[in-house]
């Protein structure tokens, strides 16, 4: 019989993410991941096994190819006709980098009310500051990773 972890069993961890020409799909890919708590041999699809991810310089941020004048992020009001429309370099004038971030991250995670309890974990800064020392975050080293052609 599999023994299924129990939520008092369960220890988040803290990781530090350095986002500086990673790109966006892929670190993504990996934080989804993380906050699921894939990365764990303890991982229960029904339970929030994840750890915390704090990601720091996202206005550093990379797209490989056009992807960064051409995507589109749309999003509707609920009214006739409310349909809005982004991509990264609108939300980028706009001073909303960490939003393309969460977005990737979003849209890689199941829908529901596990999801948006794991997307939670997820803290995003623009810059290379973050209030979050006294939790002793791991560094994850990423640019290994994300040697292709990657465009600003």
């Amino acid at each position: 019989m599999t023994p299924f972890t129990k939520k008092k069993d369960t220890k988040n961890d803290w990781y530090i993410i350095d986002a500086q020409n990673a790109a966006v799909g892929r670190l993504a890919a990996y934080i989804s991941k993380v906050l699921r708590g894939k990365n764990k041999t303890t991982y229960n699809p029904h339970i929030d096994n994840g750890d915390f991810v704090v990601v720091t310089n996202v206005d550093k941020i990379k797209f490989s190819g056009k992807k960064f004048k051409e995507k589109k992020y749309f999003r509707h009001t609920g009214h006739p006709g409310g349909i809005k429309v982004s991509s990264p370099l609108s939300l980028k004038e706009k001073n909303k980098t960490e939003q393309i971030l969460k977005l990737a991250v979003k849209r890689m995670l199941p829908n529901g009310p596990l999801a948006k309890k794991q997307l939670t974990k997820l803290k995003i800064y623009n810059g290379s500051n973050h209030p979050h020392e006294q939790q002793k975050p791991k560094i994850i080293s990423f640019e290994k990773l994300n040697k292709k052609n990657l465009i600003n």
